[in-house]
């Protein structure tokens, strides 16, 4: 988002002119500011409880007098993996830091790319996987893998395996990923595994959003800083 200041200052006096830069520069960062409240409306509309990580993954840059440039660009922070770029611009997701995790501590004969949640799985606020499940989970996979790998398995760690989180055996009647079995032996199904990772549609409209919001309501800011930077001299 920039602009060129003399086409502002066209039809203006010199005293007018020396004003243009400074509510040229407010109103372009304002401007910016809008488009980034626009983002962050549209992540409320397009994802279900987005979480303040994602709600906070841009800002604003701002311009200044040299620059005449305000941009809406990721923090510093955000890596090259973060699940906004491919909710932009489509695409296949790439792994989590926790299926990556998941794949080396499994005990599964087959293959797997992602790991999704079911709906069963416990969730905590703004929809994430309950942390205290996740490593109970980690955990039990853990066990699973170590004792499968041992020849001799334990009485003790058999009557344990009846009851928590277990990965089935590729074959197995159950579909591929986690459950959990209590004391009943009733089982639940925690998480899918999947062999293709998710692939998205663009569906987040963030470029398009940020230029019509900028072309609307840059004029508007311009008009009140002009304003504000010719009372102030």
């Amino acid at each position: 988002m920039n602009v060129d200041a003399s086409d502002l200052s066209r039809g203006m006096s010199r005293a007018q002119k020396e004003h243009v830069p400074t509510a040229a520069m407010w109103a372009l960062n304002d401007a910016a500011a809008d488009a980034l409240e626009h983002i962050q409306d549209r992540m409320k509309v397009v994802f279900d409880d987005p979480t303040p990580w994602a709600l906070n993954a841009f800002m604003v840059w701002r311009a200044t007098k040299s620059t005449m440039l305000a941009e809406v660009k990721e923090r510093p922070s955000v890596g090259k993996r973060h699940f906004l770029k491919i909710q932009e611009s489509g695409g296949v997701r790439p792994q989590t830091g926790l299926e990556t995790l998941m794949s080396a501590k499994l005990a599964y004969d087959g293959q797997i790319h992602g790991v999704i949640p079911t709906k069963d799985a416990k969730r905590v606020s703004y929809g994430k996987w309950s942390a205290g499940e996740r490593n109970q989970v980690l955990s039990a996979v853990q066990s699973q893998r170590d004792a499968r790998s041992n020849s001799t398995v334990t009485s003790k760690a058999k009557r344990k395996s009846r009851v928590g989180y277990f990965v089935p055996r590729s074959g197995s009647n159950l579909s591929a990923g986690v459950w959990k079995r209590d004391a009943k032996r009733n089982l639940t199904k925690i998480l899918n595994f999947t062999t293709a990772m998710p692939k998205y549609d663009p569906r987040l409209g963030f470029y398009d959003g940020a230029e019509e919001v900028f072309e609307k309501r840059f004029p508007i800011h311009f008009e009140r800083t002009f304003h504000k930077v010719m009372a102030r001299s």
